[in-house]
């Protein structure tokens, strides 16, 4: 296996050279912890990234080659296909050698972008690039990474210079379902190909738009929510397409605040079952607004509704008088020093994509108005603003001035305490860059002082050190009750459903509030439903639920982390929502410690649930919706064999318990005549 094409795929295909200028070959790597890649200088996030990819390498698999899914699979993908301007032109223009190296330098420019956004290239066409979101590796947020790597390549392309002007390229990008995996092609020509109809409209996307632009798929629309700006280009003509598709151009990240916000639009669903945690989160802010300073741990897992009862407490506090400071992480910005505190003190500045550098100097130096001279200097070189002769930091360390950096970030937040009580918001702590955890250390420790109550949010995968503070209280969210998980399926559909109906979305979504939400919104719009004054009634019977494709991705992630156990998940799916030990073992016709071990590790992730041991260990999953993503990614003939596989092992398996039964019966009648 080579290592740098290993990590390539990974992501972080920066630390290579730190791989091989430390003799680290492919037979070592199970031994590698995470002291040993710290000592490389590699950044939390992607230390977890790598260890995490270790160890999910099939046994052996090391020196081989890297865990990929090689099966074809049905997948939702957000697929992304780059055009270079002009490239007929150019060829007329250009000897063949150089040409080469602009398309060469167009090509780098691109992937860099993609692979940036934890995209996968999945081929070259001339001067075209194709790329998949959502496969090897789905991310719950493929639609935006994919959209955030399309204007990032047009704008890395727009700074190539050729001859006497600059290089410009195109983006299209739509999602959906495709069928993906199948190896075409021969040697270094193989590629993994994809099919459906989606890649197709990303080209035909590519192909409507202007130059330097990023033209989307509605429904990859429908998945952003407001997290970017847009441009309605209505329904448009797309070659192939029966009828016309809807389209828009994307300018960039919108300005909207919170990417929960951003995602649900201006309507906020009603908070149902929290009526305790949001209390806490009162009482915790009187005492903070009497000068005590608070802190509130919030832990759940993803969708269960940390940032919805955040927006409950700014809710209850609209008329009180308070400063508010809202911090977010993003997962691709976790080698971005500051990166949650840079955006906090731009969007308080108000600047645009436009603003010139005296504008927004100008925007600071009012923001700031009052602080000292040298934390101005600092704030503006923080923001990577020109200052000028006014504010220039003296020379010193980097990190002298990273320390009066986090110093000034800290005043600040005092002077806006020292005038009103302040709620301060860390959304997403998992995702938090090493030096934001530093200046979160140090704001947890400033605050016992001051009216401040401070909220982190996060993963239960993520362990907070502050736990045990005076200060702080941890808050864990659990899952809804049935009761009301109904009610929140009421509040959303705003009538009352068909009592079966109501009870299989309260059952299929076992509490997580998103996840309640988005099947209620899937059936409301899939025409299945007849409105009625007050209540809905359905038409005939109703098939079985569609995974919502704004989760989509979100399941597929969980499964991808553990592409080495796949299989062994997909045959649990196919059995059901629970399946035994003794018949996964009899339909998988793995080696007992292979299966016990891929059962082990399902079990660590929390995929699954398990109940005694083997071999009566009894399996089920943790989310219906999670089995239902699992064996939807399944092809038809896979899951047909599937099927018939688990029929005849159940039925070898019940002729088995008849024997015995009857042995047993015979051995009673035998001993009672004995008697």
């Amino acid at each position: 296996m080579d290592i740098g094409g290993w990590l390539r795929g990974l992501g972080p295909s920066q630390y290579e050279t730190r791989f091989r200028d430390n003799a680290i070959e492919p037979d070592i790597l199970a031994e590698l912890t995470e002291a040993d890649l710290e000592k490389l200088g590699i950044l939390l996030g992607h230390r977890k990234r790598i260890l995490r990819a270790i160890a999910e390498l099939p046994t052996g698999a090391a020196a081989a080659a890297p865990a990929t899914v090689s099966v074809p699979e049905r997948r939702q993908l957000t697929i992304l296909f780059c055009d270079l301007v002009g490239s007929t032109a150019l060829s007329t223009q250009y000897d063949p050698e150089d040409l080469r190296e602009v398309l060469a330098a167009y090509q780098a420019a691109v992937k860099t972008e993609i692979v940036r956004f934890e995209g996968f290239v999945a081929q070259y066409m001339g001067d075209g690039v194709l790329a998949y979101f959502g496969y090897p590796q789905a991310h719950e947020d493929d639609a935006e990474r994919a959209v955030s790597a399309g204007l990032a390549a047009v704008a890395a392309v727009g700074r190539l210079a050729v001859g006497g002007g600059r290089l410009k390229a195109r983006v299209g990008i739509a999602t959906g379902l495709v069928v993906v995996g199948d190896r075409v092609g021969e040697g270094e020509a193989q590629q993994r190909s994809v099919v459906g109809e989606t890649p197709n409209l990303a080209a035909r996307l590519q192909a409507r738009a202007e130059p330097g632009a990023v033209v989307i798929a509605d429904a990859t629309r429908r998945l952003l929510g407001d997290l970017f700006d847009y441009r309605d280009l209505g329904a448009i003509e797309a070659k192939g397409f029966a009828e016309p598709v809807r389209a828009w151009q994307a300018h960039g990240p919108s300005a909207v605040e919170s990417r929960f916000e951003a995602r649900r639009g201006c309507g906020l669903t009603p908070l149902v079952g929290r009526d305790e945690e949001l209390e806490l989160l009162r009482r915790r802010w009187r005492q903070a607004a009497d000068g005590e300073g608070r802190v509130v741990l919030i832990a759940g897992e993803p969708g269960i509704g940390k940032s919805r009862l955040v927006a409950a407490l700014h809710e209850r506090l609209a008329s009180e008088p308070h400063g508010r400071l809202r911090y977010f992480c993003w997962p691709y910005h976790t080698d971005s020093a500051l990166h949650p505190f840079v955006a906090q003190v731009e969007r308080a500045a108000g600047f645009t994509r436009d603003d010139p550098a005296a504008t927004k100097l100008a925007k600071l130096e009012a923001l700031f108005e009052g602080a000292g001279d040298e934390d101005i200097a600092l704030l503006v070189e923080f923001l990577s603003v020109p200052g000028g002769d006014r504010h220039r930091v003296p020379d010193m360390t980097p990190q002298r001035k990273k320390e009066l950096t986090l110093r000034a970030l800290l005043r600040q937040l005092e002077g806006l305490a020292a005038r009103r009580p302040v709620l301060m918001v860390f959304e997403d702590a998992h995702w938090a860059d090493p030096s934001s955890r530093e200046l979160l250390d140090r704001t947890i420790e400033q605050i016992r002082s001051l009216p401040v109550l401070l909220l982190v949010t996060y993963r239960p995968e993520f362990q907070p050190p502050w736990i045990g503070q005076a200060q702080v209280t941890a808050l864990a969210l659990s899952r809804l009750g049935a009761r009301d998980g109904a009610a929140l399926v009421e509040r959303v559909s705003g009538k009352t459903l068909p009592e079966a109906l109501l009870q299989q979305i309260v059952a299929r979504t076992d509490g997580v509030p998103l996840f309640i939400e988005e099947l209620t919104k899937t059936i409301l719009e899939s025409g299945l439903l007849r409105e009625e004054a007050d209540h809905y009634l359905l038409d005939g019977e109703l098939p079985p639920f569609a995974i919502p494709t704004a989760l989509h991705d979100s399941l597929m992630a969980r499964l991808d982390r553990l592409a080495s156990v796949r299989h062994v998940a997909q045959i649990g799916a196919a059995i059901g929502r629970e399946f035994s030990y003794p018949l996964l073992r009899a339909v998988s016709r793995l080696p007992e410690d292979e299966l016990q071990a891929g059962l082990a590790r399902l079990v660590a992730s929390e995929l699954v649930f398990q109940r005694g041991m083997p071999p009566d260990a009894v399996y089920s999953f943790k989310h219906a919706l999670v089995q239902d993503a699992v064996h939807s990614s399944l092809l038809r003939n896979a899951r047909q064999q599937l099927q018939t596989q688990i029929a005849e092992a159940l039925e070898i398996m019940l002729r088995k318990e008849t024997r015995s039964i009857l042995h047993d019966l015979t051995r009673m009648k035998c001993r009672s005549r004995a008697r």
